[in-house]
């Protein structure tokens, strides 16, 4: 508790640098999501466990669970050092004709302290990969560098894969900070893919990544997805009063392990993160590694 009394200190330090605070988004209809659209999901969560192992491993699809329930899968390229990188594999998967994009992501003791530091910004992505994209469009400085560190590569890797296995599919996934990463990689995707390109975006667990101009240009690239696990406290940081929104289409897993769907951005109802977890106190760190549909994200 004293841990997190000394975030939300921190937190509540940063709105009195705001003038004003964003409004909440207004409930809208929460439904109950079926057990065929979960199960559709669970495929892309052990892509996202995956990105947690060693290039190596990806590389040669030998990862454990993570790979094994993944068959069908073939690797193109994998990088990343797990510490001033994050781990990252591009590879094909047969079964849903798409390029993969993993990014490793992190544990809550380790996020936490990015996302609440107020020495953080919200900055303009790198011009020399984003060319001529409207500076008013800003993410966290920590994840556009986090993203910037790996992005050529992955890139290339995956018009490898575009042109190999000649489809037009990628899916670009992470959980935690490899959320966030996998969100800015969408819009870097976007710019430099053929424009017959369709990118599907599914992220777990990730912080709110940047301001509205920035998720409103985003959301309008993927068909995107953010899955947020009970009272997991990472993806309601940073706060709304510093300038952050999310992406669209939440699938929550609420307390009895039913999911819901929540549209709209930062959805008040109670089935949705926002309203499950209006501040720290009423968060739960071990629910941040999952399990989402019996997968506890890890390698």
């Amino acid at each position: 508790m004293v841990f997190a009394a000394g975030i939300l200190v921190t937190l509540l330090a940063g709105v009195a640098h705001i003038s004003a605070s964003p409004i909440l988004e207004s409930r809208q209809s929460v439904t109950a999501v079926s057990t065929t659209v979960v199960t559709s999901y669970k495929r892309y969560t052990y892509y996202a466990s995956a990105a947690y192992c060693k290039p190596a491993a990806t590389l040669a699809w030998s990862c454990g669970a993570n790979c094994d329930a993944n068959t069908g899968f073939t690797a193109i390229a994998s990088g990343g050092d797990g510490s001033s990188t994050q781990y990252w594999y591009v590879g094909y998967d047969s079964a849903l004709q798409s390029v993969i994009v993993g990014f490793q992501g992190t544990e809550v003791s380790k996020i936490l302290p990015v996302v609440t530091d107020l020495t953080f910004a919200l900055k303009s992505l790198d011009s020399t990969l984003f060319p001529g994209l409207s500076i008013s469009i800003k993410t966290h400085d920590g994840f556009g560098d986090a993203h910037a560190k790996s992005a050529t590569a992955v890139l290339a890797a995956v018009k490898t894969g575009l042109s190999k296995y000649a489809t037009t599919k990628v899916s670009v996934v992470g959980h935690s900070l490899g959320g966030a990463i996998a969100i800015i990689s969408t819009g870097y995707l976007s710019l430099n893919l053929p424009s017959t390109t369709t990118i599907k975006t599914v992220t777990y667990g990730a912080p709110r990544v940047g301001n509205e101009a920035f998720v409103t240009w985003v959301n309008a690239l993927s068909d995107m997805t953010r899955i947020n696990n009970k009272k997991d406290i990472v993806p309601i940081v940073p706060g709304r009063s510093l300038g952050f929104t999310v992406t669209e289409n939440e699938l929550h897993i609420n307390s009895d392990n039913v999911w819901e769907s929540c549209p709209g951005a930062d959805n008040t109802d109670t089935n949705c993160i926002v309203g499950a977890v209006p501040n720290i106190f009423s968060g739960n760190t071990s629910d941040h590694m999952g399990p989402y549909d019996g997968v506890t994200i890890g390698c």
